[in-house]
């Protein structure tokens, strides 16, 4: 187990030295790219190719992780009516391997993982990756926008508070079995949906 956090990062519409400023500020050491689709075509200073190159100019070394912990993934068993599903992702061995591979990396350095968008409550990343790694025993930093850190703990109270659901339950539910119900109303708002799928299944 590791001593490290790890952070999670959006690109946003952040310019490049805006960008690396955020890195450089939070002392990370490798960026974990986590898009299924690592590519921007309205910032394509983030685009893969791009980006590996760029932070090697600044001593940050790039990992590509979409393949196991992206938002869109390719086994249709993680769908449902062509909406992608969190909870059967996170069984899935393909995921198991990336989540591995980020605590294996975070171990002895800082690591961000990073994806698109501006707030972790809009992102798989705080979704779907991080209460699996917090579940796993690692704390988990979200860098926002303007630098400052949000702990995880911290940004759930955050949607709980978006759905007021501390105030709908009884004195029986759980803080957990709240947090669960948020997560998944935001994933139904935000989380990939295929229509190709859908139309076929």
């Amino acid at each position: 187990m590791t001593d490290n956090p790890v952070l999670t990062i959006g690109h946003s519409n952040h310019s490049w030295d805006t960008f690396a400023g955020l890195l450089d500020r939070h002392r990370i050491d490798t960026l974990a790219d986590v898009r299924s689709v690592p590519a921007s075509r309205f910032n394509p200073q983030y685009n893969r190719s791009v980006l590996s190159v760029s932070l090697q100019g600044v001593g940050i070394d790039y990992v590509y992780r979409g393949n196991e912990l992206g938002g869109r993934p390719q086994d249709p068993a993680c769908y449902e009516g062509g909406r992608v599903r969190y909870d059967r992702m996170t069984e899935t061995g393909t995921f198991r391997r990336g989540l591995a591979l980020v605590e294996s990396e975070a171990a002895n350095r800082r690591v961000a993982l990073m994806c698109a968008e501006k707030d972790p409550l809009d992102c798989h990343r705080t979704l779907l990756v991080a209460p699996v790694l917090v579940a796993d025993g690692l704390e988990v930093l979200h860098i926002l926008a303007d630098g400052t850190v949000e702990t995880h703990d911290e940004a759930m109270d955050r949607l709980l508070a978006g759905y007021d659901l501390e105030t709908q339950g009884d004195l029986f539910t759980s803080r957990e079995e709240f947090i669960a119900r948020a997560v998944e109303r935001r994933t139904e708002s935000v989380g990939y949906v295929d229509d190709g799928r859908r139309q076929r299944e």
